[in-house]
Parts: structure tokens; sequence; C-alpha cells
């Protein structure tokens, strides 16, 4: 028997076509399909955001995509492979052209044109890759004793609760303004030239700083490249509530006057008063407070003798007495009971007496006028105000 000649006969005898299949195709993507398809991810979320993928989102998805893109934009392969593809003009990354010698050593990402630079020792090569890019731009800051005692007073500020640490915003880069980043205090000494520079889907600003390092270490990197070291691993080193003070300063003609906030001394000859240290009254008067205390000798309220005026705060559009009661309940630990009679012999002990410091009485009121109070509570045994961990 002719095995070919069967097996040709039994092909031409399908009349039903069962015999000719066609081979399986495979569900499998190749590489640069995926890779194609993964950036078109990149692009629909560009069309729906309007925005590219940012890294310091809680959104999983996000991220992962500004990694993906930030991947295709180191290699040069892929941007070549996807440029057909590249809608938003993603692709078109030019590196920025360096004004001057000034900006090409401000530049040195890895200090290779350092002055100290030898060729011989690997300084380049750390061993915390995370801190290079941030270590290496420093140098020496020639009049660093300028800024020592802004450095000191900052940490002592931050020491007891004056200023705490706060999530990153790039509208706090401002001249003035601190920072910490890898646990290095940095101050902002001055930018220079920040505008609007359109890069791809970006609108953002652009210019030059000038940083000043605690360690005494300075940098003039760009802005950008400060907002993206400050969103990684960065921190704002918050105002002071005499900064936060200032945008309440600005009294205009339609701001109601309420009343006086007053800091009142005892003038008392009385040795059971005189011997109080840090002894002051705090209280409030709709009308002027020499008005207010001229009676001060005949008045229980007062000790029954005169008393010096250590300050008075004005106050606008608010209820001066509840401002008040207050300042009386964030004080309440030092109000003291003093024993005192009237000209008829009858007994009074007045209630808005404090053994406190006057600066710490100060800094309440500033901290009630900003809102800031919820923040902080007062440490009687330390003298000072804290701020409220808990």
């Amino acid at each position: 028997m002719d095995i070919n000649k069967e097996l040709d006969k039994i092909f031409n005898d399908d009349e039903l076509n069962l015999l000719n299949v066609k081979p399986k195709t495979s569900n499998n993507c190749t590489a640069d399909e995926r890779l194609i398809r993964s950036f078109e991810e990149i692009n629909e979320f560009i069309d729906k955001n309007k925005t590219l993928p940012n890294s310091s989102t809680d959104n999983i998805l996000e991220r992962s995509l500004f990694f993906r893109l930030q991947g295709i934009l180191e290699d040069e392969t892929k941007m070549k492979a996807l440029k057909p593809y590249d809608k938003h003009n993603l692709l078109s990354v030019e590196k920025d052209i360096p004004d001057s010698l000034d900006d090409i050593f401000a530049d040195d990402e890895f200090d290779l044109l350092s002055d100290d630079a030898d060729i011989f020792t690997l300084k380049n090569v750390p061993k915390q890759i995370a801190k290079t890019d941030f270590v290496a731009r420093r140098k020496s800051c020639p009049n660093f004793e300028e800024y020592v005692e802004i450095f000191k007073k900052c940490q002592s500020e931050l020491k007891y609760g004056i200023r705490t640490l706060e999530k990153f915003n790039e509208k706090q880069i401002e001249e003035g303004q601190m920072f910490v980043l890898n646990g290095i205090l940095l101050y902002v000494d001055k930018l220079y030239d920040i505008k609007r520079v359109e890069r791809a889907y970006e609108n953002k600003y652009d210019g030059r700083t000038h940083l000043v390092f605690e360690n005494g270490t300075e940098s003039n990197m760009r802005f950008r490249s400060l907002c993206k070291r400050l969103f990684e691993t960065g921190k704002h080193v918050s105002n002071t509530v005499d900064d936060k003070m200032k945008k309440f300063n600005n009294i205009q003609d339609e701001d109601k006057a309420t009343g006086y906030i007053y800091v009142l001394q005892s003038r008392s000859k009385d040795e059971k008063i005189k011997s109080i240290r840090n002894l002051y009254k705090i209280g409030y008067s709709e009308t002027t407070v020499k008005s207010r205390i001229k009676n001060a000798v005949n008045e229980p309220t007062y000790l029954m003798a005169p008393v010096k005026i250590v300050a008075e705060f004005k106050t606008y559009n608010m209820n001066t007495q509840k401002f008040e009661d207050l300042l009386h309940r964030f004080l309440g630990g030092c109000q003291i009971s003093i024993d005192v009679f009237d000209n008829n012999g009858s007994r009074h002990t007045p209630r808005e007496w404090f053994q406190v410091p006057y600066e710490v009485i100060e800094q309440a009121v500033k901290l009630i006028i900003t809102g800031e109070v919820v923040n902080y509570r007062y440490d009687r045994e330390e003298k000072v105000i804290k701020f409220n961990s808990k």
C-alpha cells in the first residue's frame, strides 16, 4: 500500500474541510507591544488628568506611572521605539543649557569639577547612594558666621515647640524660610530669576537659589532641583508665631475695635504680695486701660494698690471677654489666690492674678490670636510653652 497516495486521498475527500486546521495564535504580546501598551497608559493618564503622573501622591497607580515614565526617559532605545506614540511630547527632553561657567560648576552633580578632586580617590561612590545628589552640590560657605545665629535660634525654637516640622509644599520656598533635608537644616538665603518654565506638560517655576546649610556649606542648586529633593525627603520648618502675627497687623478702616487685653504688675507695699515673683494680672477692658485702673488703690481686683501697665493689646473684631477667658484657661495652672480686704474690712479673693513669666503671657496671647493655641500647652515646671505632641 502506498501510504502517501492514501493520505492524499483522505485530504482530497475532506468535503467539510475538517482537516484544514489553522495554527493557534498566541495571546502573548511581544516585548515591543508591551512597551507601547505601557506607554499608552501614561498617555491615557495625562489625557484624563491634564498633568504628568507625580511621585509624591498616595495613589499607587499614579506613582507607578511616574516611575515607568522615568525608566523610559533613561533608556534611549525605548524612547526611540515610542517616538511615534509620543502624543504629549514627553520624550523630547532637553537638558538645560548653562548660561555661564558658574552654572556649570553649580550643577556639577558629582563634584567632578571641585578644585580638590583627585582622580585616584573614589569619593563620589558613597556608602549611601541616596545622599549623593544632595551632598555633592555643596561647598564650604565662606561667610557662614553670618548665619550661625539663625540656625541656633531655629534649633532652639524647634526644641521648645515654637516651630514644628510640617509637610513640604512648593509655595513654602521663599527667602528666609527654613527646611530639613536628610536631617540637615537649610536656610533659603536668596532666590534668583524665578519664573515659569514650560516643559512637556509641566508649567512650573524654576530659577536659581542660594542655600546655606547648618553644617557650614552652601549651594546654588536650581529651584526645581530643590523642590524635587524636598518632595522626596524634606520637611518645612514652620514659621514662628511672630511671623504668623504679621498678617493680623494690617488693620483696615472697616475693622471694629472691641476692647483691650491688659497685663498689669502690682506696686503693693504688702510684703506677702511683693515677695511673689512674676506676679501679673491679666484682664480685659472695653475702655482704655489707663481709665480702667485709675481707681486701683480702692478696688480689691487690683489688690487695693497702684498697678503698673506692663502691656496692652487692642483687639479687633472679637469678643474680648472670651479672649480673656481663653487666656485664663490656658494659664490656669498658674492662677493664684490672694486674700485682700477692702476699705470696709470685707475680705476678697481676686482670681485674675497669675504667677508666670511675662514672656509666656505674650506668647500665649499671640497663639490665641493666630489660632495656634490648640496645639500648645504651658509647662509650669520648666516655665515654657511647649508643642502638644499628643
